[in-house]
């Protein structure tokens, strides 16, 4: 099993569409920082307005910690995009090389291979989702420092600078665990093509679609809301509000590990039983 996982990492991180995201990445956030460090007092008077007008504020509130916060909110629908390159190649893309055959001649059974690759798309996942929050952690230091969490929104939160840290690190642990909910979507949508290009738009459609219905506030769909993904996918957001709603948390997190769980038996269940003809 470790060496058709090791394999199957190897193939995926050395793939050139698998490198498009972490290259995508290490020039944004760059940007984005250089972005805030260049007009932060406009920035700032964007997101603290309401503050600055009725309280005096101490301390650096455009900071790393918050430009961190604010990059963390392309998880709705750019970083999910990033995951599917990798995640919605794992069966389709050997589907489409025609090496799928070849793959099954070995002596690894096919369920050995699916959790394999599963894995890998988990792995990919992760491995997206914490370059994004290191890289950013890393060059805001370069650019805005370090200081209070500011955390914009109907009711503006305020968390220390001893307590940024430890927010944020949750934050991308939860991150990481609704872009797993993404990446066991793509990967069951991969067991089902032998096109490459399919699970990437299928993913995108479904959760385009579903996050319409998900945060529109119309009453048509408060009865379905409850049971979409996309609902939980903001599970993040909980852990940079004050105080911690630790009931949201783990409700939300059981939900989308359900999916998840979900996605992928069914995903197994299919690649099992399916006739490869290529």
């Amino acid at each position: 099993m470790r060496s058709v996982l090791t394999n199957e990492l190897t193939k995926t991180f050395r793939k050139w569409r698998s490198s498009i995201s972490f290259l995508a990445l290490g020039a944004v956030v760059p940007l984005v920082h250089l972005a805030f460090w260049w007009q932060r007092d406009r920035f700032l008077d964007i997101y603290a307005r309401g503050l600055t007008q009725d309280f005096l504020i101490f301390g650096n509130l455009l900071n790393t910690y918050f430009v961190t916060s604010f990059l963390m909110n392309s998880l709705w629908i750019h970083i999910p995009f990033l995951i599917t390159l990798g995640a919605g190649d794992q069966l389709a893309g050997e589907a489409t090389g025609g090496t799928l055959r070849i793959l099954l001649t070995r002596p690894a059974s096919r369920t050995k291979i699916v959790v394999a690759k599963y894995t890998t798309a988990l792995v990919y996942s992760l491995a997206l989702v914490l370059f994004l929050v290191g890289l950013s952690l890393l060059v805001g230091l370069a650019f805005l420092g370090t200081g209070p969490l500011l955390v914009p929104g109907r009711n503006i939160v305020i968390l220390s600078a001893a307590d940024a840290p430890a927010r944020i690190a949750l934050a991308a642990v939860l991150a990481v665990w609704a872009m797993w909910t993404v990446a066991s979507l793509a990967f069951l949508l991969s067991s089902l093509v032998d096109n490459a290009i399919g699970p990437i738009v299928g993913t995108m459609a479904v959760i385009i679609v579903l996050l319409v219905v998900s945060t529109m506030p119309v009453d048509l769909f408060a009865e379905v809301r409850p049971y979409l993904f996309t609902t939980y996918m903001n599970v993040w957001q909980q852990a940079l509000r004050q105080p911690i709603s630790w009931e949201e948390i783990v409700r939300s997190v059981s939900i989308l590990g359900g999916y998840s769980v979900g996605f992928f038996v069914t995903a197994w269940y299919i690649f099992a039983r399916k006739d490869i003809l290529s």
